[in-house]
């Protein structure tokens, strides 16, 4: 180690460790890119369900095809769809969760 004015200098290989630097460089960029591809399943699964309810409904409500406008059967008849996919979803997606947490605390049991 030398003294430059009031600045130490030390030797670069004694405190350089490229194996944590990197290794925490390279945990943090995989985190990153798993958070954007969980991101993007995450949008297509959306956008797919939105498509599936949209055609769903279209192709059981919408029969009459003399006018540009829906008439009020059909516009009913879509409310009650959406209305019913979106509560059946939001069912799946609560039964998922209780489900994934049960298994969280069972392997949680098996692990101590």
């Amino acid at each position: 180690m030398s003294a430059i004015g009031d600045c130490e200098l030390t030797n670069a290989s004694e405190d350089f460790q490229p194996d944590a630097m990197f290794n925490n460089y390279g945990a943090s960029y995989q985190e990153q890119r798993m958070q954007q591809l969980m991101e993007q399943k995450q949008m297509k699964d959306f956008m797919r369900m939105f498509s599936n309810l949209v055609g769903r409904c279209f192709d059981d409500c919408v029969d009459d095809f003399t006018s540009n406008k829906l008439n009020e059967r059909e516009i009913s008849c879509a409310n009650r769809c959406t209305l019913k996919n979106m509560k059946f979803n939001e069912r799946i997606g609560q039964r998922f969760a209780e489900e994934s947490a049960k298994m969280m605390e069972d392997q949680a049991k098996m692990a101590k």
